[in-house]
Order: structure tokens, then C-alpha cells, then sequence
């Protein structure tokens, strides 16, 4: 499973992860308990490689300890899947309480933590055009039905081999199910990626730069020396202006700096507003700058500004959904016992208000969605932003702070996901990398490397009309939760046996009845039919 995520992209390792499981919760219908264990062991040898970077520059403790959290969520579904595959179609259910438990887990506590979902490892697969219809819970869905059907399958051939019964009914029915169910998923993206390329096919277009100008260090103090963080970014953007006035680059509709990429604020920092006037004026656009604002509440906001050459800030975004034990830091005294990095969170104020912006251009307004790196993982930002008028996606983000890591990548596969699932380009401003212009069938068109300085420029396209995923919203898989909850409980009831009648109290006469009733080879003896008058006592009894 793990190796189904950027960089390696191994995409059929998720399916082949997922059916494994499933083949073996479903092989003689193991526990309930040992389903939990099961899904846990799965969840610590998914999420410890996965999520080293939590820990790079704070120590291996609040990573082990959010790979054991997550792992919990897993020995959930170990029990969930456990219990409902017991019902028809097994593949079905355990799809669903895959669906449940990364539906939770994405959610709470504290917000959720989506990273890890099985739709974020399927970029280079060929089930990723699913993504438009019924989104990334959906795509996630797709791939675990795929795994678990094919497991299915399998098993019922062997059960077939094994019992010599190749012409039953039964097998029959049940093996061309499998099938179906397997094959559901593949051709839904066959039939789909005609529509997904018509999308990229617009009436109109813009031209995109995106400037990655690097930082002067690694870690956690990456913007300790004061507005070098925005020298670098202005130095770029000077750079590309220079190639425009030699004829070696076109004129940009807007340019997209990265979160943070002002490392002061230029609301309250005249040097750092004139340094962003200047190279707007220089290359001719206005310029998306990342920065941190304070408030007059004290609490800063993780904001965006439409910064014009003319009119200076003319629109702002501050981030909606702000990321916990960073931003801030939730129940504060408890962790503080746990980490001294604890009092470095912030405590930032969430953002209120559209999720796009209004970009002035050369031939009209534009409307930019943005999803501020943390957000892009969650999959209201995105659709918020296309339901206020998005017409592109735009996705800063300061990457920083987690080194080398293969976090950016894995935040990156987000980003062409979004895209897919609601048919628009992505533009990715990273401050260190990895920076990228994505189309809206999720293909990279241009990308940076990590720790460099680089200007990418791409025209894309504009788009106004919303895909299936982006009009149900939510909706599939919040039915999807439901329906799993539900089958749930109806496998418990089904396999737990309650009783209702009185129980005897033991004493002398029952010890003896026993004692009757029990035979020297240890088997219990039948006792006579009973009469009618002793049927009327027993019913009168039971009564």
C-alpha cells in the first residue's frame, strides 16, 4: 500500500494491498478481535514509512504516535469488514467500511487527517478519471473494490478446485459477480477519460507563472533572517520579467508566488509592499503573494493577496482550514508535557469568507480557487472554491519546514487529484519545492525540482462548468458511511445469538436433571418428545 504514494507511484500496489486484506478478513471468517489486530499491524506497516516527515525536524515521537493513532482507525475497519463481509457480496463491504473509516479519519479528531487516503496513490493509474464523477472518496472506493473482487474471485476458484464443483450454480453466480464488480471500476474510467479531455478544451485561456524562489535554510527557521524568504521570490520574478522584455518568455495573465513567500507582512511592512509593487510593475501582472497577516485580535491569519501593480492588494484569502500542532495547537497544556516543540504551534485564526479570488487580467477578471497547502487534503476546499466561480485551482504551499522528505510529492498527488475531480488546472507555488502546473486531466505539464529557484509558465485553461463529482458534493460518501454503518449492525444482530427465556436457577434438582441428562461419552441425552400437556406447561413457562 505504501509504495502506491509518490515518489514510486506504484499504483496496482493498492489494489494488490487492498485485495490481500480482504482475502484475508474474509478466509474463515476470522474474529472480530483478530480482525482489529489485523487491520492495525496493516495500518502501522502503511503509516510509519509513509509519514517520516512529521517528525524531521521534531523528533520520532509525535510521528510514531500519529502512525499508531492512525492505526487504530485501521484495526476499526479490520472490525467493520470483519463482521460485514459475513453478508452477501463480501467485496461490497468491505468496500464500504473502507470508506467509512477513511471518511472518520478525514474528519476527527481535531479537523481529521486525510493523508494516506488510497485515492492520493492512484495518480498515475488508470482509475483516476473515476475521481470526476464520484470524487476522491469515490476513486478510493474504486480501488479497494477492484483489490477485494478480485480476492473474491480467487477464493472462489480455489473453493471451487478444491471441491471439485465447477458447474454449480452458485460458483457460477458468485464467480461472474466477482467479475463484474472487478471490471466496474476500470470501465467506469474507460468511459470517462473521453470527458475528462474534452474538459481541457475551453473557451478561454490564460497564462499562468508560478515562482519558486527557495529559501536560505532548512527546518523549522526557514524565514529567521528577515525578508529573505521575499528577496528570493522578487529576484525570480525579476528574472522572468527580463526574459519577457528580451522576447524569450510571454507575458503572464498573473503570477503565483507560495505560501509564505513574504515572510513579513506587506500591510505593515512598507519595504516588503514596495519590493511587491516593484516586480508587479516589472512583469506586468499582478502577483498572488503568500504571507502571514496580523489581526487586530492579536492572531495572524495564513493569507493570500491579489497584489495589483496599480492598486496594491485589491482581494484576500485568508486560509480557511488551518492545520493543528502547527498553526495551532489543540489542548495545549496536555501536549505540552509531551514534546518541547509543543509552544512553536501557532495560533492562527481560521479564515472566513469565498474560496476564490478575483484575479484583475488583461482580457477580464479572473476567478482563482485557492486551497493553502494543509487544505488541498481535504475535500471541501477544493469544492468550495469551485462552487464560489473558481476557473482554476490554485494551491500555495511552504514545504519547507519538512526538508527533504517525500511530503511535497505526496501533497503534489493531492493537487492532481483535485484536479481531475473537478475539471480544472492546477497551479502548485511551493517555496522550496515541489512546484507544478497541472492540467485538468491531472497530468503534470511542468514541475520544479526541490530546493531550487525556478519560474514555470503554462497557458491554461478556464472553466466554468462543474463536474458530477463537484455537484453531489459530499453526498456519496456520506451515503456510502451510512449504508456501511447500517450493515454493520445488521451482521451483528445476524451473528449474535440473544436469548429471552428466564434462566433456570441453579440448585440440588438442577444439578441432578444435568447429571441425568449427561451421558458417560460426555454427549447429552434426547429427552422424549413431550406431550401436549407438557408443551401447554412449556409455553405457559416461556410466557
Amino acid at each position: 500500500m505504501w509504495a502506491s504514494f509518490p515518489p514510486r507511484n506504484l499504483w496496482f500496489l493498492a489494489v494488490l494491498g487492498l485485495g490481500v486484506m480482504a482475502a484475508i478478513l474474509g478466509i474463515g471468517r476470522p474474529r472480530a478481535r483478530t480482525g482489529a489486530w489485523l487491520g492495525f499491524v496493516f495500518g502501522l506497516a502503511f503509516f510509519v514509512p509513509l509519514l517520516p516527515w512529521i517528525g524531521v525536524y521534531v523528533g520520532p515521537l509525535p510521528w510514531l504516535a500519529l502512525a499508531a493513532v492512525l492505526s487504530v482507525y485501521l484495526a476499526l475497519f479490520g472490525v467493520m469488514a470483519t463482521v460485514t463481509m459475513r453478508l452477501p457480496v463480501p467485496p461490497v463491504w468491505f468496500t464500504l467500511a473502507w470508506v467509512f473509516v477513511e471518511g472518520i479519519r478525514s474528519a476527527f479528531p481535531f479537523g481529521g487527517f486525510p493523508w494516506g487516503r488510497a485515492a492520493f496513490g492512484q495518480v498515475d493509474g488508470p482509475l483516476l478519471p473515476v475521481a470526476s464523477v464520484v470524487g476522491a472518496p469515490g476513486l478510493s472506493a474504486a480501488v479497494a473494490l477492484l483489490g477485494a473482487a478480485i480476492a473474491w474471485l480467487c477464493q472462489i476458484i480455489v473453493r471451487a478446485v478444491r471441491d471439485g464443483e465447477y458447474h454449480g450454480r452458485a460458483m457460477v453466480r458468485s464467480a461472474a459477480l466477482a467479475v463484474v464488480l472487478a471490471l466496474l471500476g476500470p470501465i467506469a474510467a474507460i468511459a470517462l477519460t473521453p470527458a475528462t479531455v474534452d474538459r481541457n478544451v475551453a473557451a478561454s485561456s490564460i497564462r499562468v507563472a508560478a515562482v519558486q524562489g527557495n529559501v536560505p535554510r532548512l527546518g523549522l527557521d526557514f524565514n529567521a533572517q528577515r525578508r529573505a524568504v521575499l528577496d528570493n521570490h522578487v529576484r525570480e520574478t525579476e528574472h522572468l520579467a527580463d526574459q519577457i522584455r528580451a522576447g524569450t518568455a510571454e507575458q503572464p495573465d498573473f503570477v503565483a508566488w507560495p505560501e509564505n513567500a513574504s515572510d513579513i507582512s506587506p500591510l505593515t511592512n512598507a519595504d516588503a509592499a514596495e519590493e511587491i509593487t516593484a516586480a508587479s510593475i516589472s512583469v506586468g501582472a499582478p502577483i498572488l503573494v503568500g504571507t502571514l497577516v496580523m489581526n487586530p485580535d492579536g492572531r495572524p491569519t495564513n493569507t493570500v493577496l491579489v497584489w495589483d501593480q496599480e492598486r496594491g492588494p485589491v482581494d484576500r484569502y485568508d486560509k480557511h482550514i488551518v492545520q493543528p500542532f502547527g498553526e495551532y495547537l489543540p489542548w495545549r497544556g496536555f501536549f505540552r508535557m509531551f514534546s518541547s516543540y509543543a509552544d512553536m504551534a501557532g495560533n492562527f485564526r481560521p479564515g472566513t469568507g469565498p474560496s476564490a479570488l478575483t484575479v484583475p487580467g488583461r482580457s477580464g477578471d479572473v476567478r482563482v480557487g485557492v486551497s493553502t497547502c494543509w487544505e488541498v487534503a481535504f475535500d471541501r476546499s477544493a469544492r468550495q472554491a469551485v462552487d464560489d466561480g473558481a476557473q482554476i485551482l490554485y494551491v500555495p504551499t511552504n514545504n519547507a519546514t519538512f526538508g527533504r522528505t517525500e511530503m511535497t510529492y505526496q501533497q503534489l498527488a493531492m493537487s492532481q487529484v483535485r484536479a481531475v475531480e473537478h475539471g480544472r488546472a492546477v497551479v502548485v507555488a511551493a517555496t522550496s519545492g515541489v512546484s507544478a502546473i497541472i492540467d485538468p486531466d491531472g497530468m503534470i505539464i511542468a514541475q520544479s525540482g526541490i530546493f531550487t529557484p525556478d519560474v514555470l509558465s503554462s497557458r491554461l485553461p478556464l472553466h466554468d462548468q462543474k463536474t458530477v463529482a463537484t455537484r453531489l458534493g459530499a453526498w456519496p460518501e456520506i451515503v456510502a458511511m451510512i449504508i456501511a454503518a447500517l450493515g454493520f449492525l445488521f451482521a451483528l444482530g445476524r451473528h449474535t445469538r440473544f436469548s429471552f427465556r428466564p434462566r433456570t436457577p441453579r440448585g440440588p434438582d438442577s444439578d441432578k436433571a444435568s447429571a441425568d441428562l449427561a451421558q458417560p461419552n460426555g454427549q447429552v441425552a434426547s429427552r422424549e418428545p413431550a406431550g401436549p400437556k407438557d408443551q401447554a406447561k412449556e409455553l405457559g413457562g416461556i410466557g
